[in-house]
Parts: structure tokens; C-alpha cells; sequence
């Protein structure tokens, strides 16, 4: 074993809620004699949530409890802090008297700024400040261009991720090989009730979400017994098709190597497996975008796109938000992120296709509904996913490419099953109408008990015409007619 190198470290975690294979905290055991461990709910954060119930502050409080108990199975414990962390850090370096402070890296502008202040601070003090890649499998500058520049095209940029993995990049960091190097807490610092923070209690259990390393692990075993059928089933909403890891992958409750070693081990003729890989790699790649590109945060990745004049009509958008638009798997899908905070991939694409190219409501506006809403919120996968409906992104949807509301519902839901989960309204409505119930004649509605206007909205907009708005929007930016 490595000769430690300090005497005490601090260890602060971040997005990296787990005490295995956890990179940084691997390094922060590997180099000093005794590391402490922080984790800060920060007020920077926390003060700026308009809703205090909030199901992603009950997820990482629970992961929280998780991760101490796990520490203290290793030997240490937790020290848990309600502050501003850019003050906290520094100040918990300072009385425990540390050598560095080791954390891993975060990626979004906020969080490069908020480091870069922790760092200067700790500077003045002499104390270290290291930070470790553990979020990625590739990071920043590692996936680069044959003439050093960076992808903005998904495929040549997969491609090139491919060719560079090894088993070094998916090597494990056993954390527990110096598990003798953790201190025990001196702090009485200890994780606070929930209501502590300003928060309440959510419907999180009701919804079957499980917090923490042991939750992840649980739902990561049950998908690779089913990921040959992965290609396929993730398209429809109504199959147990996907993972359901997202906000497991969005806290770090489990390890992102992990997740690709899982992937890459059955990837060799396993058209799920190879699916589910790309999947991670997407993940990758809107990191480094957002990463190199700070500006499509809040813009357009291709600067032209800020020129549409957006409609913006808020009655629209209430609609849309408050599943009100009359189009079935548009309403179903917002009635899932409304009452769950979780919504289907091919369902984000279609109301947010839906929102931009019918409702001709600026992609900033779902994207920050979706921010506020989703338990799985990631700034940099959520932007990239809004550009890429909204056709202002990197390797985004051509703008002439307009989702039909009414066929992807017949494709991806045929039987209406998910609608009627979410809409019990239309539960009567036959098959053959459940996706535009508009068309079912006045008789039948009755025979059904859903009158449209009445039981159900009739559609806010009609889709032929949005559409031809929407190309007539684009056009101008295009400079065509």
C-alpha cells in the first residue's frame, strides 16, 4: 500500500453519494492518515426551491442516512452541515485542522464557479484542494477531435469513446482497502430531520422510489435480466423497458463505471446492452458540451436559433403544464411528471417537440419547467435534451421534423395503456380513438361518459396548423420563405 502522504484530509461529497467505488474518496484515503467526510446541504441550493416539497431534497436527505451508516460500517461517519458550502468547506478544513480537501468534479457553471471560490479560499489558508474525474467515464478534453478539437456531433464522438475504452477507464476504486485511514467524526454535526432543512415529506415512498446505494444496486440487477429487450421495449412507456437508475445516476448513488462495466459485459452482440451503453455515452457527451460550451445554459448552442421570436402565449403553456392541451399522450405524459417528477425518455421528446414546434413556446420555458419538476434534473442532459427537440442544439432534430402528437401516441402507446394510467377520463374510450378522442363521434362520447369540452379538453391547437407556424417560424431564421 501507498505511504500516506498528509496527515488529515477532508472528503466532500457532492453528486457521489456512495462509499464504493467512489474515486475521489478512494484518492482522499490513498493519500492522507485520516479523512474526514462532509457532506453540506447547501443553502445556495436549497434556499433558491420555491417548493419544499421536494422529492430530490427527500431523495438525497435519505441517501444522506444511507451513506453514513456505510461510513461507519467502514469506520468512520459523516459529518452533515445545512450552509452555504462555499463557506462551510473552508471553515470545516480549518477546524479539523486539514491538509487538503479531495472532492470529485462537477461539470455545470454553477458548480465551477462555486469550486473555484472554495479553492482561492482554501489557498489563503494553505490547505489543498484536489478534485477527481468520477462523474464520467470521459471528461473534458479526454474525447477530442483527430485535429484536437471538440465533437459536437453525437456518433463520430461515440465512436471515438469507444475506441479509447479500456478496462483502465472502468477500473473500480475499493474504497474499503483503507478503510483503516478513516476518522471518526469530531464533529457533532449529524444528519438533521428533514423538516430541519425546511422541507416536508413527499409521496417518494407511496411511489415505490427507493434512496441510496442499496436502492440502486437492487434496480441495476433487475435491469440486466432484462436488458436484451432494451433496443425495443424503452420506446414505449406503458413496458417496464428502461433502467429507472436516472436519479440514481443523477446523485452518484451508484457508480457510473459500474453502470458501463455492466453494459460493456454483455455489449458483444447484445443489441440491448449496446443501446443502453450509447445511452451512457449521450450522458458523456452533453457533460463535455455543456462543459465547452457554457453559453447553451442559457442560449442556443447554434447562436442563430436566438433570433426566433417566440409566440410565448401563456395560456398555451399553462395548458401544457397543467395537462390540458386535449392531446392525450401530451396531457398523460405531463401527468406523470406532475404527480410522480419522473417522465419517460421518448415522452420528454414528444411534449417537448410538442411544446416548442405546436404550442411555438420557447424551449427555455419546459426546459426550466423540467428543472423544477423532474427528480432526475440534470442541467446538462436536460438542456441537451430541450436543444435537441427545439433543433437549437448540437446534432439536434432538424428543424423540419415535427412530432405528430397523435401518431406518436399510436405508435409508442398503441393500446393506450399509459393514457389511461394517467387520464382515467378516457379509461372507456376505445382503442381506435384513444389518441385523438376528438374524432369520436358525439353518441359514442356519450356512451363512453367523456364528452370533449366537457370531461376532456378538446385540443388547444390543431397540429397541421402549428406545424406549417412552426416551419414558417424556423423559415425565417433559415431564410426561407
Amino acid at each position: 500500500m501507498t505511504t500516506p502522504t498528509l496527515d488529515i484530509a477532508l472528503f466532500w461529497f457532492r453528486r457521489d453519494l456512495r462509499a464504493t467505488d467512489n474515486a475521489g474518496l478512494f484518492h482522499a484515503l490513498k493519500s492522507a492518515r485520516q479523512v474526514h467526510c462532509v457532506f453540506v446541504f447547501d443553502r445556495e441550493i436549497l434556499d433558491a426551491l420555491a417548493e419544499k416539497r421536494d422529492r430530490r431534497v427527500e431523495f438525497i436527505w435519505e441517501s444522506v442516512g444511507e451513506l453514513d451508516a456505510a461510513l461507519k460500517k467502514l469506520g468512520g461517519g459523516l459529518i452533515v452541515r445545512h450552509a452555504h458550502a462555499v463557506e462551510a468547506i473552508p471553515q470545516l478544513a480549518l477546524e479539523i485542522k486539514a491538509d487538503a480537501v479531495f472532492t470529485n468534479e462537477d461539470y455545470e457553471p454553477q458548480a465551477i464557479a462555486r469550486d473555484l471560490a472554495v479553492r482561492d479560499a482554501l489557498m489563503r489558508c494553505d490547505i489543498g484542494f484536489h478534485t477527481f474525474k468520477d462523474t464520467v467515464i470521459f471528461e473534458k478534453d479526454e474525447v477530442l477531435t483527430q485535429v484536437g478539437g471538440t465533437y459536437s456531433v453525437f456518433t463520430p464522438y461515440k465512436n471515438a469513446w469507444l475506441k479509447m475504452l479500456d478496462d483502465f477507464q472502468l477500473k473500480s476504486y475499493p474504497v474499503e482497502k483503507y478503510r483503516a485511514h478513516f476518522a471518526k467524526p469530531v464533529s457533532k454535526d449529524a444528519l438533521m430531520p428533514l423538516e430541519t432543512l425546511g422541507f416536508e415529506r413527499t409521496n417518494l415512498k407511496a411511489l415505490g422510489i427507493d434512496a441510496g446505494e442499496s436502492a440502486a444496486r437492487k434496480l441495476l440487477t433487475d435491469f440486466v435480466k432484462r436488458i436484451d429487450d432494451y433496443k425495443t421495449a424503452r420506446d414505449f412507456p406503458a413496458v417496464k423497458g428502461v433502467s429507472y437508475l436516472s436519479i440514481h445516476n443523477r446523485f452518484g448513488t451508484i457508480s457510473i463505471r459500474e453502470l458501463a462495466r455492466a453494459a460493456h459485459a454483455k455489449s458483444p452482440g447484445n443489441a440491448g446492452a449496446q443501446t443502453w451503453l450509447s445511452e451512457l455515452i449521450w450522458r458523456d457527451f452533453y457533460f463535455q458540451i455543456l462543459y465547452h460550451h457554457p453559453h447553451a445554459a442559457k442560449s442556443a448552442f447554434r447562436p442563430e436559433y436566438d433570433a426566433i421570436v417566440w409566440p410565448n402565449d401563456e395560456a398555451l403553456f399553462s395548458a401544457w403544464c397543467e395537462a390540458r392541451t386535449g392531446y392525450p399522450i401530451i396531457d398523460a405524459a405531463m401527468r406523470q411528471i406532475n404527480e410522480t417528477g419522473y417522465m419517460h425518455n421518448r415522452l420528454r421528446m414528444i411534449v417537448a417537440s410538442f411544446l416548442t414546434k405546436d404550442l411555438l413556446i420557447d424551449w427555455r420555458w419546459g426546459e426550466q419547467y423540467f428543472a423544477d419538476n423532474l427528480n432526475d434534473f440534470d442541467l446538462s442532459a436536460n438542456n441537451g435534451g430541450w436543444q435537441w427537440a427545439a433543433s437549437t442544439g448540437c446534432d439536434a432534430q432538424p428543424y423540419f421534423r415535427i412530432f405528430n402528437p397523435v401518431t406518436q401516441s399510436e405508435r409508442f402507446d398503441p393500446h393506450g395503456k399509459f393514457i389511461r394510467r394517467y387520464l382515467p377520463a378516457l379509461k372507456a374510450v376505445p382503442d381506435k380513438f384513444i389518441h385523438a378522442p376528438w374524432m369520436l363521434p358525439p353518441l359514442d362520447q356519450q356512451a363512453c361518459g367523456v364528452v370533449i369540452g366537457r370531461d376532456y379538453p378538446a385540443p388547444v391547437v390543431d397540429h397541421a396548423t402549428q406545424r406549417l407556424a412552426a416551419l414558417a417560424l424556423y423559415g425565417k431564421i433559415k431564410g426561407k420563405p
